[in-house]
């Protein structure tokens, strides 16, 4: 029997590409659960039959999750749920600005997630902040999420909530805040770490022969502007969403909301406080660089002057004339390398008085 590999090279026997395999939704769905309740029911549940079986009951709601879906594993999860084609769009392209929009009676939430990679050194490290996508598409009676990066899952996430049956009464909303907040908490985990690295790089910038180089300034900085392109948009959204802009979060939810916003707006003043501190850091560095050049000048300079003495000697006595002084006495030549050697000492002790040697 031909192996897999060869099926699909196959073609049709008439020059035509290779159809790939169609790959089922099911190949992207993480986890597909139906809550009512509160509590999550008993079962594995295609999205399909989830949807079906909360609408029969009046009462519940559906969370499914997918990772990295393409447009036609997508398509039929956004037909059931009637989700708009502009934001299925957006989830499957994903390198998207944190934001909220609204699509008929639907809300489509995206979140940049962010995890910190340990390194020994900052001044060592390849990356240091690594991002990925979090959309949600909140629905009256569900809950779709899709993430895009291997950092980003919510299993953890989904178990906790599943231990806490009143927080799902509140229905889809309450998992929307949870998300929110749980993105929330990693952006404080992350500065806390950016705080430790960059601590670190300044008291090696104000180290005597530190080896810490603009450049390596320059990558921390794009490593907070890639956090801060994470944490910045979001502001907006979760304002929305606290404000009470869509009635598919209830009141009892929104006050949440105002939580995660405090939250945010305590990383948003750090990020910002760490841009500045770079920047601050890269002016130390580039003034720390120009002193040494002026020292290294100074010292060329010195070595230059004394250099010029025996320079100017030799350079006299090595022009043809007959009557040059002392050109035939016998302590001419001794004379002449004392007396160049004696400025030379002399320029030497005035240089290192004035610190140039």
């Amino acid at each position: 029997m031909p192996s897999l590999p060869s099926l699909r090279g196959r073609g049709n026997g008439r020059g035509d590409a290779p159809r790939p395999l169609p790959v089922p939704i099911s190949a992207y769905v993480v986890d597909c659960a139906v809550y009512d309740g509160g509590e999550r029911l008993s079962g594995r549940w295609t999205h399909s039959e989830a949807i079906e079986e909360v609408r029969r009951r009046g009462s519940g709601f559906v969370w499914i999750g997918l990772h990295e879906p393409d447009e036609e594993q997508i398509q039929g999860v956004a037909e059931t749920f009637g989700l708009h084609e502009l934001a299925v769009e957006d989830a499957v392209h994903a390198h998207q600005r944190p934001k909220l929009e609204r699509y008929d009676d639907n809300l489509f939430l995206v979140l940049k997630t962010v995890r910190y990679v340990e390194h020994e050194s900052p001044s060592t490290a390849n990356e240091i902040v690594e991002t990925g996508e979090l959309m949600a598409f909140l629905g009256k009676d569900f809950i779709v999420t899709v993430r895009h990066g291997n950092h980003s899952g919510l299993a953890r996430l989904r178990r906790e909530l599943d231990a806490e049956p009143d927080r799902l009464r509140l229905g889809p909303a309450a998992v929307l805040h949870a998300i929110a907040d749980h993105v929330v908490d990693h952006y404080l985990d992350v500065t806390d770490h950016l705080e430790d690295d960059i601590d670190e790089m300044e008291v090696q910038v104000f180290a005597p022969r530190s080896s810490v180089t603009a450049e390596t300034i320059y990558f921390m900085k794009r490593e907070v502007l890639e956090m801060r392109r994470a944490v910045m948009p979001l502001a907006t959204p979760l304002k929305r969403l606290a404000e009470g802009h869509s009635r598919l979060v209830p009141d009892e939810v929104r006050s949440y909301f105002r939580d995660v916003d405090d939250h945010l707006t305590q990383v948003s003043e750090r990020v910002v406080n760490f841009d500045e501190l770079l920047t601050t850091l890269v002016d130390a560095t580039l003034a720390k660089i120009t002193l040494q050049q002026n020292t290294d000048m100074r010292k060329i300079t010195s070595w230059a002057a004394i250099i010029a003495v025996p320079t100017m000697a030799v350079g006299v006595y090595g022009m043809n004339f007959d009557y040059m002084p002392e050109l035939h006495w016998r302590f001419g030549y001794p004379m002449v390398m004392g007396l160049i050697l004696i400025v030379c000492l002399i320029l030497y002790r005035i240089f290192r008085k004035n610190r140039w040697l």
